[in-house]
C-alpha cells in the first residue's frame, strides 16, 4: 500500500518510492529503503516535506539500531563530502569577488582568500579524500572559478603529500588560488575559444601571467612564495614556457608543483566545449611531458603516487559491468582500492551499492571512467550514495 508520508515521520526502514512535496528541485536516483537516520536529515536539508513510501515494504529495525553514521575522518568519502562541496562553494564565491576586482585593477581582498585557504588546508589534513572527490563535481559552464580552487586544492594535497611545512603550504594555497587571476583580463573570444589559437591569440593569452603578477604585486598581505608561485606556473623546464622563459635552474620547486596541478586539473575538467580526460589518461600525458622536458619527472610520479593511479572519488569500470567510485587508495596494491559499486552498465541503470576490496575480491578494475562516459551526472551519483547510506 502506497501512502503519502510526512517528513517528520519518515523512519529507517520505510521504503520511499518518490517525493511528493518539496521547496526545491531535488530527485531521486531511484525508490530505496531508508538505511540510515542520516539519510533521512538529508532529504530534510534537501527541502523534502512529503513523500511516497510503499508501507508493503517496511523493514523493520532492531531496537538496539546502529548508530547513525557521523562524519570522521575514516568514514565513507561519500559521507564527508558535503563539508567539502561547502568549502568548494565558498571558494567559488570569494573566487568571482577577487576576479571582479582584478578586473577593476583594485586591491584585492585578502582576508577572505586566506581564511578560506585555511579552511580548505584544515579539510585537507583531517580527510583529503573528500576534497580530491569534489573537484570531479564540477560545472563545466564555472571553468575559469572552478579551475583556480581546485588547482589550488590540488597544490595543497600535494604540498602536505611531500611533508612541506604547514606555514608554506598556506602560501602555496593562496598563490594557487590566485594564479589565474589575470585571465579576467583575457577578452572572452579568446578565452573561451574553442578551436586553437592563433599565434596573435596565444599571444594575448599568454598576458594573463603578467596581469595575475600585477594584481598579486598591488595588494598588500600577499607573500613573495605566494607571488612566485603565481608568476611561475606556465614556465617549462627546457626554457620555452612564458612569459620569462626560464631554464630549468631558474624554477623553484613550488614553480614545477603548481605547473603539474595546472596541467592535471586542465586536463581532466569538464569545458563547454570539451570533455576532460580520465585521470589515467591525464597521467598519461603529464609523464609524456616531462620526458620532453615541460615538467619535472620527478615531481610528476610523485604527484601521481599522491593521487593514486585511481584517485579517491574517481569512477572506474569493473570487470563485473558495474561502475564503482573509488573509496581508498591501497598503497602496497595501487591498482587495487576500495571501491563502492553502484551502477549496472548493461541495463544502464543503477544497483544497490556494494563495498568491494578489490585486493581481496575476484573483482577488479577494466579502466578508469568519467559519469559522461554513462550520461551520468557525478552530483546524482553522489546523492544516490548518500542515499544508498
Amino acid at each position: 500500500m502506497i501512502v503519502e508520508l510526512e517528513i517528520s515521520k519518515l523512519k529507517v526502514g520505510h521504503y520511499v518510492v518518490d517525493i511528493v512535496n518539496q521547496s526545491s528541485n531535488f530527485s531521486l536516483s531511484q525508490p530505496g529503503h531508508v538505511k540510515t537516520d542520516a539519510v533521512i536529515q538529508h532529504l530534510i536539508n534537501k527541502g523534502v516535506k512529503t513523500v511516497l513510501i510503499d508501507k508493503s515494504k517496511t523493514l523493520f529495525p532492531n531496537k538496539k539500531a546502529a548508530t547513525p553514521p557521523q562524519r570522521t575522518d575514516n568514514a565513507s568519502v561519500v559521507f564527508n563530502v558535503q563539508k567539502a562541496k561547502q568549502i568548494f562553494s565558498e571558494s567559488k564565491e570569494i573566487q568571482k569577488k577577487v576576479f571582479a576586482d582584478a578586473q577593476e585593477g583594485l586591491a584585492l581582498d585578502v582576508e577572505p582568500i586566506i581564511d578560506i585557504t585555511d579552511q580548505t588546508i584544515n579539510e585537507i589534513f583531517k580527510n583529503s579524500d573528500a576534497l580530491a572527490c569534489v573537484i570531479n563535481l564540477r560545472n563545466k559552464d564555472e571553468y575559469l572559478l572552478e579551475h583556480s580552487v581546485s588547482v589550488s586544492i590540488l597544490m595543497t594535497i600535494f604540498a602536505r603529500y611531500l611533508k612541506i611545512e604547514k606555514s608554506i603550504i598556506q602560501q602555496l594555497a593562496i598563490g594557487a588560488f590566485l594564479h589565474d587571476v589575470g585571465k579576467i583580463n583575457v577578452p572572452d573570444h579568446i578565452l573561451n575559444k574553442p578551436a586553437k589559437l592563433t599565434d596573435e591569440e596565444f599571444t594575448i593569452m599568454k598576458t594573463h601571467v603578467n596581469h595575475s603578477i600585477d594584481a598579486i604585486k598591488r595588494t598588500a598581505g600577499l607573500s613573495e612564495l605566494s607571488l612566485e608561485v603565481a608568476a611561475l606556473h606556465h614556465e617549462k623546464l627546457d626554457g620555452n614556457g612564458y612569459p620569462f622563459r626560464l631554464k630549468a635552474k631558474d624554477i623553484s620547486t613550488y614553480g614545477r608543483m603548481i605547473s603539474v596541478c595546472d596541467i592535471f586539473d586542465a586536463l581532466t575538467a569538464n569545458r563547454c566545449y570539451k570533455d576532460g580526460y580520465s585521470h589515467v589518461k591525464a597521467f598519461t600525458i603529464l609523464r609524456n611531458l616531462a620526458e620532453q622536458a615541460h615538467l619535472d619527472k620527478r615531481l610528476v610520479d610523485l604527484f601521481i603516487k599522491c593521487m593514486g593511479v585511481y584517485p579517491v572519488g574517481s569512477l572506474v569500470e569493473l570487470n563485473s559491468k558495474r561502475i564503482a567510485i573509488v573509496e581508498q587508495r591501497n598503497a602496497e596494491d595501487p591498482i587495487s582500492p576500495k571501491v563502492r559499486s553502484f551502477y549496472n552498465v548493461p541495463y544502464r541503470h543503477y544497483v544497490m551499492t556494494e563495498d568491494i576490496d578489490l585486493a581481496k575480491d575476484k573483482d577488479y578494475i577494466i579502466k578508469g571512467v568519467r559519469a559522461d562516459d554513462f550520461d551520468l551526472d557525478m552530483n546524482k551519483i553522489i546523492e544516490f550514495l548518500l542515499m544508498q547510506g
